[in-house]
């Protein structure tokens, strides 16, 4: 359980009610990462919902390949900052994170019970349909910002000649 006051410090949480937060608190903890912790695996199962409360996460994007077992390679991809939202997938059907967080540094991040948070939402759907909206609003804006990176990449790459 968290302090109901860390949770209010929070724009994302901003929609909900004290019921809804105090609900949230009582499903969330705050973790301290060390340089080197991982905090979360891409392709394996979505159990929390995170946000940075301290520091900064960098995030890497993960490459496999069926065809060759042994192939994996990670891309980093940029930081998520305080009181950004990262995990999205937990709310997400199927349920899978996407990247890899790995502290680089000592930072703290609140860690919410997906499957408590999931179940609230069955029953309150003022808090489901808040959710959703907000994970929308993220996931819109990061997708935003990798566009951004992209172009950037690719106005630096040097230009092939016509053929």
């Amino acid at each position: 359980m968290i302090a109901l006051d860390l949770l209010q410090r929070f724009p994302f949480f901003s929609f909900m009610n004290e019921t809804e937060l105090k609900a949230i608190a009582m499903i969330a903890e705050e973790i301290k990462l060390e340089p080197g912790d991982v905090l979360m695996e891409a392709n394996t199962p979505a159990d929390a919902l995170y946000f940075v409360t301290k520091g900064n996460l960098p995030y890497y994007m993960v490459v496999t390949s069926e065809h060759i077992p042994d192939y994996r390679r990670e891309y980093f991809v940029g930081y998520i900052n305080p009181e950004e939202i990262f995990g999205i997938s937990a709310l997400l059907e199927p349920y899978y994170y996407t990247a890899t967080m790995r502290a680089d540094k000592p930072c703290s991040v609140i860690k919410i019970d997906a499957p408590a948070l999931r179940a609230l939402c069955e029953v309150d759907p003022h808090l489901s349909v808040g959710l959703m909206k907000a994970v929308a609003k993220a996931a819109m804006e990061r997708l935003q910002m990798t566009r951004v990176l992209l172009v950037a990449q690719m106005a630096e790459a040097p230009k092939k000649p016509a053929e």
